[in-house]
């Protein structure tokens, strides 16, 4: 392996050794609290993304921003904030940067003005074009606000020569590849769209006559809202006073979902692509213990990813399901140590062990993924401080042995640790007395139709082409 060796990437990583979520984003329109509700989707999706918040707004006239770096309460904390955003169309983002750095001006939705009047952008995903288009528009004398991928639509647009804000929005997207779910809102309308590959989710709802688009089901939950449908691969989706209609962009060859949302990033209290994630979790973990069992004692989760899946292998293997690690969840994702040895407290300051659980157990430790091995590493060490005769790691995913270029802050094969190591290897240097990873089949069949599912991160079978160059030009 080159760069940096797997105890000095902590230092880089902080206290998270997953793969983080892309961004969350929530659209209303017909509603007259429109920002109030979108707030509230925000809040509920806050999941997604932690580094900033922003929702803009529109009175049919004008449309208002606000946005901020933070969590969704500390952006809107202000009072005078929310009066600001009258109107009854919203859009809102939860940022977590895959694609530019975290300053304020990346911060999304992003407003611009052009000859079709006034457009706000939220983003879902990665385009993995992007370098080109933003240096062919660059060299052509454009200038760009942000670093950010989700801005080169905004100038695609601008310079459609298509008259109709959804025919410059369409003409735009066609000249996108990679993964993009986008909320756009016009002075008059709001358009939700989905790429053709269907990356990334994006759920249609409605409340009280009026609809609503939010990346999980969770954010109509907390609004009272009904889940109407997912939306397409490639779908768009416009609402305005006319009500909701549908056009679509040109079919791709595959549907790609990320079977990491169900894994991972989505809330198990959400539908996801149309399914339930707890009960895709649920089955992740029995089908786990059927491929792995562990001659153990107990089974116990890393909280919170690994919880729903634990449970599952619990019910199938028979063995008693214990909570054996309290997290912190006032530990942020930007924890930093007040000296300089801040890496031997990390997960100490995130997990803390049940010793009275743990003493003279043979356990069963149930996580999602490793993707450098560090958190892991240390986890297994504190469990056997702590008591545990022996630590049997299951992991409800494959080993992750390729980038992920679709919406996923990892593209480069250092940052792996299953792209250098065997799974024994890996065993080895986490210091567990077992490792079991899930099979691809085996996580494939816990989902309605395995194949329209992405599985480039375990076996680089890429459904873009991706540029070889990529992992350069993180803005």
């Amino acid at each position: 392996m080159t760069g940096l060796g797997w105890d000095n990437m902590h230092d880089i990583h902080e206290i998270d050794d997953h793969w983080h979520e892309e961004c969350g984003i929530v659209g209303i329109y017909g509603d007259a609290s429109a920002a109030e509700k979108v707030y509230l989707g925000l809040y509920a999706l806050q999941h997604r993304g932690q580094e900033s918040a922003g929702i803009a707004t529109s009175d049919g006239n004008e449309i208002a921003l606000h946005k901020g770096l933070g969590l969704v309460w500390a952006v809107f904390a202000d009072p005078s904030a929310m009066p600001k955003l009258s109107g009854h169309a919203a859009i809102g983002h939860n940022r977590y940067s895959t694609k530019g750095t975290t300053t304020i001006t990346n911060a999304q939705p992003i407003v611009i003005e052009c000859k079709s009047g006034q457009i706000a952008v939220a983003h879902n995903g990665t385009i993995t074009n992007a370098s080109q288009l933003r240096k062919g528009m660059q060299d052509s004398g454009s200038i760009f606000q942000t670093t950010s991928d989700s801005e080169i639509v905004l100038h695609l647009i601008a310079r459609s020569g298509k008259a109709d804000i959804i025919d410059a929005i369409t003409d735009a997207l066609q000249q996108l590849t990679g993964a993009f779910s986008f909320v756009f809102l016009a002075q008059d309308k709001l358009i939700a769209v989905r790429d053709p590959h269907g990356f990334r989710p994006l759920s249609l709802g409605t409340l009280d006559g009026v609809y609503l688009v939010a990346s999980e089901t969770c954010a109509f939950d907390i609004l009272g809202a009904e889940y109407i449908r997912s939306l397409e691969p490639g779908e768009v989706v416009i609402i305005d006073n006319a009500g909701v209609r549908s056009e679509s962009l040109p079919a791709s060859e595959r549907k790609s979902f990320c079977i990491f949302e169900h894994i991972y990033f989505a809330r198990p209290d959400s539908l996801v692509f149309g399914e339930k994630v707890d009960k895709i979790r649920r089955m992740l973990g029995k089908r786990l213990a059927e491929d792995q069992p562990a001659d153990a004692d107990i089974v116990i989760a890393v909280p919170d990813s690994g919880n729903t899946a634990a449970l599952g292998y619990a019910r199938v293997s028979g063995l008693r399901y214990e909570i054996g690690l309290i997290r912190n969840h006032y530990v942020g994702r930007t924890f930093i140590a007040p000296h300089q040895d801040k890496r031997k407290l990390d997960v100490k300051v995130k997990l803390n062990p049940v010793t009275g659980v743990l003493d003279n157990r043979r356990v069963v430790l149930v996580d999602d993924s490793i993707v450098r091995g560090t958190t892991m590493r240390q986890i297994v060490k504190m469990l056997k401080e702590k008591g545990a005769r022996e630590i049997h790691v299951r992991i409800s995913s494959p080993p992750i042995m390729h980038p992920c270029f679709y919406g996923i802050d990892i593209s480069r094969h250092s940052e792996l640790i299953a792209s250098e190591r065997s799974i024994e290897e890996i065993r080895e240097y986490i210091e567990a007395d077992s490792l079991g990873y899930l099979s691809i089949p085996g996580m494939l069949s816990t989902v309605d139709d395995g194949s329209n599912y992405c599985t480039a991160c375990f076996n680089g079978d890429y459904s873009t082409a991706v540029p070889d160059d990529f992992d350069k030009f993180k803005f």
